[in-house]
């Protein structure tokens, strides 16, 4: 619906006659209203704000059966017929006029049982969204054939498996014990160098199951995936496992789902969209990666998957993981805050299973070897991958991006480099081949650079992609396989022998028997970014990189292009990410950044967000930060968009929420015609 096409408050359907009045008698072929609970409260797929509530219908009689609570109805809503949620049925009304008819019930399908329904609107209201967002996030689209397919016989209970793999992790066994209990647990789990993750999680998965009830786990993608469900197969069996992704089909993905409601599977494993999975009587939840971006749903209202998963452990009284090779200042907040407990390998085992991590300054030393020039790479990464490839073991290079050379600075002093024309970036011709730079804006070319800091003509490559590394190193390696995975290749697994795999985050393959070697290559470019989360996300790069390599008792080595005192990689070599995420919890704390706090982010043009912060009503602990420029800004510094920050402490972060929404909903109401983004607890602050 459109908003000129939204209809006043007053255009709502009109209520039945009050209770113990004489209604006319109802002429031939008039619908009569069902008589049991004949008032259904419907929640209908308008995306509006001051919509955001249930509308009293009633049920015809020719419908009374069908017309179950969690079904889909059409219905007409000002003048036009819009699709809906039955959310229950009474048989009052507060309404005092005339009620409308359901149109019909689309499906008699109870896909939004009372459990789904209460956790979407739990979600709607800590993000300050409506439900009907959450809803079009958590129920995937009918298909009407499968729907009508025979349902699924329900797969048996498999047996306890072993769990001697949690051992080497003090709290491992009590976690566990719990499960098998039945008693709720939280914890954030470390994975240990090499760790098979996925069959630990498969164990943990097949322990609930064998208690006959229910586990979601949720990774970052599709590889995690496929890796994760074949481990969970084998333990409890292909039928008692199914896999959620977006790649699916509407038809497979909307069967599955219905398996998974219906209850014939007990074991879901899936990408975001399955922490909505309304898995039967559930008691463990699992997210792995939680610092992961694709954690996150670009949709509104941006619920990420590890806060989804903790509301959902606390309403059924369920278990919770987070569970990764590094860790997160939002899982250090539940450790801190007591409600979760650190299951960490000993040091002994720890150091027993690491590679050997070595630093290098930003400077690289390459003059003691020309192939070593040639490569862009220290002579001590060279020497790593010369000894790898030696020993018939591949070597993973990690790039942070993909392609050539996406960008230029001052090859003295680091200074981006900039058009004298328009202040637009310099970058070298498509390819990466030799050439004038010009402007990426502008695209005039700038054959005599100098730089306005220092007066240098020597450019270099900011940061160097994964194509154009790929090319140096097999000059540098003459002879050797060199394969590359990121963008839209992306490699599942590569084979026990000599090659050279190029990646960039993310995109690591697996290797068979591990990698004999990994280098970490410009560490500076992840550690210099304008972003409140880049030191956590570098290190979280770097030990899922470095997790793929042998341990240093087998030659295992990892070298990485960054400095040794920078804490990130001081963290990284004695791998402990739960020292630095206290560190960053503890900075966070001290400047005022979520996790300690609770923010919202307000974007959109000047005068919108004037007028939106007049209009909130905030908890009168909010801060406000801002408004500033975000994009670009014209010569007199004015810029088209602005955003203001408001940041509360964590207590008052249901009243911010509370807050947003409201105010959405009047500007809804009166027809705003300015947009504005409103959006809690954002990735990107800075």
């Amino acid at each position: 619906m459109s908003r000129q096409e939204t209809p006043p408050l007053w255009d709502l359907p009109k209520p039945a006659p009050a209770r113990g009045t004489r209604a006319a008698s109802p002429r031939k072929g008039q619908r009569r209203p069902a008589e049991a609970d004949p008032v259904a409260r419907v929640i209908v797929d308008v995306p509006l704000a001051h919509l955001d509530r249930t509308f009293d219908y009633q049920v015809p009689q020719e419908l009374d059966a069908v017309a179950v609570p969690g079904c889909r109805v059409r219905v007409r809503f000002a003048g036009q017929l819009v699709d809906g949620f039955l959310l229950e049925r009474g048989s009052t009304t507060e309404h005092t006029g005339r009620l409308a008819f359901l149109e019909r019930v689309t499906s008699s399908e109870r896909v939004l049982p009372p459990r789904l329904a209460a956790l979407c609107r739990t979600v709607a209201e800590r993000y300050g969204g409506t439900l009907i967002d959450v809803l079009r996030l958590a129920l995937p689209p009918r298909h009407a054939k499968t729907e009508a397919e025979p349902p699924r016989e329900p797969a048996p209970a498999p047996g306890e498996p072993d769990l001697a793999g949690w051992r080497p992790y003090p709290w491992g066994p009590g976690f566990a014990d719990a499960l098998r209990a039945g008693r709720p647990a939280h914890g954030v789990w470390q994975a240990l160098p090499g760790e098979d993750w996925p069959r630990r999680l498969a164990e943990l998965a097949a322990t609930v199951a064998a208690q006959g009830r229910g586990s979601v786990l949720v990774v970052p993608d599709h590889r995690d995936v496929a890796r994760l469900r074949a481990a969970c197969a084998e333990l409890a069996g292909e039928d008692a496992v199914v896999a959620l992704s977006a790649d699916l089909g509407p038809a497979e993905r909307y069967r599955r789902w219905l398996a998974v409601l219906r209850g014939a599977v007990r074991i879901v494993v899936g990408t975001r969209a399955a922490m909505f999975a309304p898995v039967a009587d559930p008691g463990l939840f699992v997210v792995w990666d939680d610092g992961d971006d694709l954690h996150v749903d670009p949709h509104m209202p941006y619920p990420q998957v590890r806060d989804v998963l903790v509301l959902r452990a606390h309403a059924d009284k369920a278990s919770f993981l987070a569970a990764g090779h590094a860790r997160t200042a939002e899982a250090q907040l539940l450790l801190e805050s007591g409600w979760a407990h650190p299951i960490v390998a000993a040091r002994d085992e720890l150091r027993a299973r690491a590679p050997r991590v070595t630093p290098t300054g930003e400077d690289f030393d390459v003059a003691r070897d020309e192939a070593a020039r040639a490569a862009r790479l220290p002579a001590v990464a060279f020497e790593a991958a010369r000894a790898s490839l030696g020993a018939g073991a591949p070597v993973l290079v990690q790039v942070p991006r993909r392609g050539y050379v996406p960008g230029l600075a001052c090859g003295q002093c680091r200074t981006p480099a900039r058009c004298r024309r328009c202040a637009g970036p310099l970058m070298l011709p498509s390819g990466g081949e030799a050439g004038v730079p010009h402007c990426r804006w502008c695209g005039v070319a700038e054959a005599a650079f100098r730089c306005p800091a220092c007066g240098s003509a020597r450019l270099r490559a900011v940061v160097v992609g994964a194509k154009r590394t790929a090319e140096e190193l097999g000059r540098a390696f003459p002879g050797t396989t060199v394969r590359t995975s990121g963008g839209g290749e992306v490699l599942a697994s590569v084979p026990a022998r000599p090659a050279l795999v190029v990646a960039t985050p993310g995109a690591e393959p697996v290797a068979e028997a591990g990698y004999g070697a990994a280098l970490l290559l410009d560490g500076w470019a992840l550690l210099g970014r304008q972003d409140l989360r880049a030191g956590e996300e570098a290190l979280r790069r770097w030990l899922t990189a470095a997790a793929l390599v042998r341990p240093a008792r087998d030659g295992g080595r990892v070298v990485v292009g960054a400095e040794a005192a920078i804490p990130v990689v001081q963290a990284l070599v004695r791998w402990d990410p739960g020292w630095h995420a206290e560190v960053e919890l503890a900075e966070r704390r001290e400047l005022g950044f979520p996790p300690a706090v609770r923010m919202a982010s307000i974007e959109g043009s000047p005068d919108a967000v004037a007028e939106l912060l007049d209009e909130i009503s905030l908890p009168p602990s909010a801060e406000v930060l801002g408004p500033v420029p975000v994009g670009e800004v014209d010569d007199e510094g004015r810029a088209d968009r602005e955003r203001a920050l408001v940041r509360v402490p964590r207590a008052d972060g249901r009243a911010l929420a509370a807050a947003a929404h409201a105010v959405s909903a009047r500007r809804s109401s009166d027809k705003a015609a300015a947009p504005v983004r409103i959006q809690l607890d954002p990735l990107e602050l800075i």
